[in-house]
């Protein structure tokens, strides 16, 4: 199925737990999301009696294959550059840890915030955001290709788990935040049936917001670990000065793996507490009542006050010049399109070399799409395996 056809599942069934009003009623803000309100799952299933249903969408989520896989896919280093850099997998922790954090702040959904969070980058290549631009780019022809989309269509269709129905059967709120996760990197998607004119859900916003908050700084201590980027680089950052001014006041004479590590913390400290402060403010002077009040809104909630805006500016230009666009990282992406590109052409020109249950699925949706979901489901580790087993002639097949 072309990700930009992606259409509706069907009817969804609501969530009547008693359990689910009790808790949420007492504990949650009234324009948190909660389970009682939920547009509910596709296909019908029982609710759980002690657990809610953001909860076991969680659950599912963590003991997804997909999940798992995210252990060995490129954030910014290719996984054989070393065990210290940040995967997609220890990135998306990243990003749960953070945005829980928020919401209890602001007494939002905690487990829909963590199960978005989780799930935000399913959908992702191998090889980073360099795999997802190839794949788009030999996909242009059958609809392209999204990892927001990928993610949707891995939670609907591809994880295989249960014999009464396809996917995960998520409920509607989660793969809401699946298709509607936007940042510098990743753009939103429009699909009727999650009313791409609405604003998400604030957990949604929020995961977006988290989603920042975590990269910029761990690729930034990735980036001074791996040398790529230095101290000196840092020094004329306001935001930089800032935090290295107050470690700077509290210890004398520390090393600088301390204090890098004191840096990152006091850097993600500043922002999650800018994050908590100004969004409150935010929905206290908009007057947000309840949930649906979001959509009169027209724009985002959930964000950062302008002063913090403008310091984390030249940090995040400082990344992309010195860390995304060095040479070293560049070759890498090259390499993996590389990759990626002989991969997707020598099985679409010869399908019998996929494995068999793969090769089962093209009757119904076509080589191309099948090539597509096999490859954006490999790890990097996989991927660089199969390209030796294709194309080195003394490797064993």
């Amino acid at each position: 199925m072309p990700t930009n056809k992606f259409k509706s599942l069907g009817k969804l069934q609501p969530n009547n737990s008693f359990l689910a009003n009790e808790f949420e009623e007492k504990f949650l803000a009234p324009y948190a999301m909660k389970s009682s309100n939920s547009r509910g799952r596709v296909h019908k299933e029982e609710e759980h009696a002690y657990r809610l249903c953001y909860q076991r969408d969680r659950d599912r989520i963590i003991h997804s294959a997909a999940f798992r896989r995210l252990e060995y896919k490129t954030q910014v280093f290719v996984n054989h550059e070393g065990d210290y850099y940040r995967t997609r997998l220890t990135h998306s922790i990243e990003v749960s840890q953070i945005a829980r954090t928020v919401a209890c702040a602001l007494r939002l959904n905690t487990d829909l915030t963590e199960a978005i969070a989780l799930a935000h980058d399913l959908g992702h290549t191998p090889f980073g955001h360099s795999g997802e631009e190839v794949l788009n780019e030999l996909m242009a022809k059958c609809g392209g290709f999204n990892h927001n989309l990928q993610g949707l269509r891995v939670v609907d269709y591809l994880e295989e788990r249960y014999p009464d129905f396809p996917g995960l059967n998520l409920s509607w709120e989660v793969r809401e935040g699946i298709v509607k996760h936007s940042s510098v990197f990743d753009i939103a998607v429009k699909i009727k049936e999650f009313f791409p004119e609405r604003m998400p859900s604030l957990e949604t916003q929020l995961v977006d917001a988290a989603d920042e908050i975590a990269y910029d700084n761990h690729d930034l201590d990735d980036g001074l670990t791996s040398g790529l980027i230095k101290e000196s680089d840092l020094e004329g950052l306001d935001i930089w000065k800032k935090i290295n001014h107050k470690i700077g006041q509290k210890y004398d004479k520390i090393n600088f793996n301390y204090r890098k590590y004191l840096i990152i913390r006091g850097l993600i400290d500043l922002q999650v507490t800018d994050l908590i402060r100004h969004t409150q403010s935010e929905i206290n002077r908009l007057k947000i009542k309840n949930y649906t009040d979001l959509y009169k809104a027209g724009r985002k909630i959930v964000g950062f006050s302008k002063e913090v805006s403008e310091l984390r500016k030249p940090l995040r230009q400082l990344l992309m010049q010195k860390l995304y666009h060095h040479y070293r990282v560049m070759r890498m992406s090259t390499k993996a399109k590389r990759f990626i590109r002989e991969l997707f052409c020598e099985y679409v020109n010869r399908p019998q070399q996929l494995p068999s249950e793969v090769q089962q699925k093209i009757s119904k949706e076509g080589v191309r799409r099948v090539v597509c979901d096999y490859i954006a489901g490999m790890t990097d580790r996989y991927a660089l395996d199969e390209y030796k087993k294709l194309f080195n002639p003394y490797e064993k097949v």
